[in-house]
């Protein structure tokens, strides 16, 4: 007797659709609360608190819309079985173009491209209200309907051009990888993460920003004094007009070994007017490169892809397995997709885990700012982030620890001030 593997699947899903709508109540009854939190009294105008308030309310009703519709659609799609009528309608149309269907990368990359298709048209409504809308409403978006088309039109481009050598790859290695399948595809899928990495800011992002070098000047000056005192590889420093998009701000930093860049958006420099407080942010980022947050994550993913690569050579010979889901056949990428919905529950746990680590690294990276003499201006620039991004003042704890990679501004000013050596 087969095991009732989809059956377990759904109901996982709805479980887990039901305790997180029973989260986004408890964060959407703290957003609504009229004031704003001791901590913050007194250091955030109450003209930004009623903004900021305005905009995460917004953002939490039209979120509640959003994961009804899609729990909906999920469990209707798996239910149904619209997985294996899109297998098999995609394989037709294979044939019908006079292709081989055995072929089975043709046949993937055609099911592939109706998995596009339907995802585009299914969200394209939610990025559009969420855009247009919300963004627009709050005074953050820059865009331009046909910027936003342009957008869309170019990650497709990338996404034809960059999928199908990595899917036919991955499906070869599958299909003769033999016991030894999870480390070829590893190896595989690492190399592909370092030229993505690679290419990504100096072949893609450029497609869809423009990063011009941050002017001479003191605020270059100081960054480059602290990343020199701070032996940190500084190679070049851009600016990005993230203005065209949207008024949110950011900084970040990106490169190997000997060749590190760091780019501020353009909105991050308007809406910090004190240079110290732009620094004390790159002193934060400086801090994880510093005491190694990103090879440590680097190393966490890689693992993470590891055990999922043997998880799947596990699964991906179990008939049954397939068959609940509606397959006949056992293809390589349906072998994937299978499995990510069977591994949901352990999913949950390493993101929650995830969280806390990345929670304990901000955590850290202030407390290296600190060390430095920016705990004034850090604290003075993650408050102004706070108030020009709109960003929840009120927040419920157990959202904040399940959902937030970052903790809280509560928690991250009360670190700062705490006199506690780190």
């Amino acid at each position: 007797m087969a095991l009732p593997y989809l059956e377990a699947v759904l109901g996982f899903m709805v479980l887990m659709y039901i305790f997180e709508t029973y989260l986004d109540i408890r964060q959407h009854s703290a957003l609504k609360l009229p004031t704003l939190p001791k901590a913050l009294q007194g250091v955030v105008s109450q003209d930004k608190f009623e903004r900021s308030r305005a905009y995460s309310l917004d953002k939490s009703r039209f979120h509640f819309v959003r994961e009804a519709i899609s729990i909906v659609m999920s469990t209707t799609i798996l239910y149904c079985g619209v997985l294996p009528w899109l297998w098999k309608n995609s394989g037709d149309l294979v044939g019908h173009c006079g292709l081989n269907v055995d072929n089975e990368i043709i046949h993937t990359l055609s099911y592939l491209g109706g998995v596009m298709i339907w995802s585009q048209i299914t969200d394209l409504p939610f990025s559009l209200y969420s855009t247009f809308v919300i963004e627009a409403r709050h005074g953050f978006n820059k865009q331009t309907l046909r910027l936003f088309f342009l957008d869309i039109f170019k990650g497709i481009c990338l996404s034809i051009l960059i999928g199908p050598p990595i899917v036919a790859a991955i499906i070869i290695i599958a299909q003769n990888g033999g016991p030894y399948l999870a480390i070829y595809l590893w190896v595989f899928m690492f190399v592909i993460s370092l030229i993505m990495l690679t290419l990504y800011p100096l072949v893609i992002a450029p497609l869809f920003n423009k990063f011009t070098p941050l002017p001479e000047g003191e605020l270059k000056e100081k960054i480059e004094k602290l990343s020199a005192s701070l032996k940190f590889p500084l190679k070049k420093l851009f600016v990005v007009d993230g203005s065209t998009r949207s008024s949110h701000s950011n900084a970040y930093m990106y490169g190997f070994f000997k060749n590190k860049r760091i780019v501020l958006y353009d909105t991050l420099i308007q809406q910090c007017k004190n240079d110290e407080e732009i620094v004390a942010v790159i002193a934060h980022e400086l801090g994880h490169w510093k005491l190694n947050h990103t090879m440590y994550s680097f190393i966490a993913v890689q693992i993470l892809t590891l055990l999922q690569f043997g998880g799947y050579t596990f699964i991906r010979n179990s008939k049954d397995l397939f068959h609940s889901f509606g397959f006949d056949s056992q293809p390589v990428i349906i072998g994937f997709i299978i499995f990510e919905y069977t591994v949901m529950p352990i999913q949950h746990l390493v993101n929650f885990g995830l969280n806390l680590v990345s929670r304990a690294f901000e955590f850290q990276a202030d407390a290296f700012a600190k060390k430095l003499g920016y705990s004034a201006a850090l604290r003075a620039g993650l408050v102004k982030l706070q108030e020009e991004n709109l960003s929840s003042m009120n927040t419920d704890p157990w959202y904040s620890a399940y959902h937030y990679s970052h903790p809280h501004l509560v928690e991250r000013l009360a670190a700062i001030d705490s006199k506690k050596e780190d």
